[in-house]
């Protein structure tokens, strides 16, 4: 086996075919902002530090491309491509799965509320800042273990961020905090929103919450709670450890961030529903594609590269 090389053309070839690719797709169409120079250097960075570091960051590709295609929405938001739909969620919701409270009828978002407590607003921000640390912990966990699994859960990842896309886009759908606070109005201009969340951003003292929405890249992007999706994929592979307390911890964050949806205000419980189909669609996509194409083959390929 060769001694590793930083400075190898494999390497600088790979750093170099990525950079003209990202960069020429920023200047076109996204236009450059401060994060994607913190994000070209933080890569670069990690890839020329050393082996190790290099073979996580290619380790993660896949995740990279769901941050490079997310923030990619801003070119073309989905309100521009479809009708957005404000009231229709709401009358469903409110008709399918709304609450009688004191002789009038909520939604779930509603009832929640007007009934908050410290501890809800503590448990329910918790719940919901793990939806990325979790899995990104899950994958360093199969990047010492198993490297082969950690491949596939990131591009099952990524299959299931595609489907939810398109949905955004066939079907733009506002979200409860928008009616709670613009009533069925539109307005195209309005930033995201941290909605209850703010509440717990309030009890730590740090605006996590508020400045992580204000850099949302899609107000009516509510159906599906892509939210709701991602721990139900951490989830389906965290069983194939076959591990009991592995599982029983991944169930329990499914249940909690699906309920911190809610009481957040950011989902109705149909977005959620819908979250939990399309990371099941998601998943069934992806086993087919690695049973019926290649590429098993070449994720086969990336895990002996990551693995040298």
């Amino acid at each position: 086996m060769k001694p590793y090389s930083r400075w190898s053309k494999v390497n600088i070839r790979i750093a170099v075919i990525f950079l003209l690719i990202y960069i020429t797709w920023l200047t076109a169409f996204v236009g450059i902002r401060l994060d994607h120079i913190l994000f070209i250097t933080t890569l670069l960075l990690f890839f020329f530090f050393n082996k190790f570091t290099r073979n996580l960051v290619i380790a993660l590709i896949f995740f990279w491309i769901f941050w490079i295609l997310y923030d990619g929405m801003r070119v073309l938001p989905n309100y521009e491509i479809n009708p957005v739909h404000i009231e229709e969620p709401y009358n469903f919701e409110l008709q399918y799965f709304g609450v009688d409270y004191h002789s009038e009828r909520l939604t779930l978002n509603e009832y929640f509320q007007r009934n908050t407590t410290l501890v809800l607003d503590f448990l329910s921000g918790l719940f919901y800042l793990t939806w990325v640390p979790l899995p990104m912990l899950f994958c360093v966990f199969l990047f010492f273990r198993k490297k082969r699994m950690l491949l596939s859960f990131s591009a099952c990842f990524l299959v299931t961020n595609l489907v939810g896309f398109a949905l955004y886009y066939m079907y733009p759908a506002a979200p409860p905090w928008y009616v709670s606070e613009h009533g069925f109005v539109e307005n195209f201009s309005l930033p995201g929103n941290a909605a209850g969340l703010l509440r717990f951003d309030n009890l730590i003292g740090v605006p996590i919450f508020e400045n992580m929405y204000n850099k949302n890249a899609n107000v009516f992007a509510a159906i599906p709670s892509l939210h709701a999706a991602y721990p139900v994929i951490l989830l389906y592979f965290g069983s194939k450890l076959k591990s009991k307390w592995i599982t029983i911890f991944f169930a329990f964050d499914v249940l909690g961030i699906w309920f911190a949806a809610l009481y957040s205000n950011h989902h109705y419980l149909l977005d959620v529903l819908l979250g939990a189909a399309c990371a099941i669609l998601g998943i069934v996509f992806f086993e087919l594609l690695e049973r019926k194409t290649i590429i098993s083959e070449y994720l086969d390929k990336l895990t002996s590269f990551i693995s040298r």
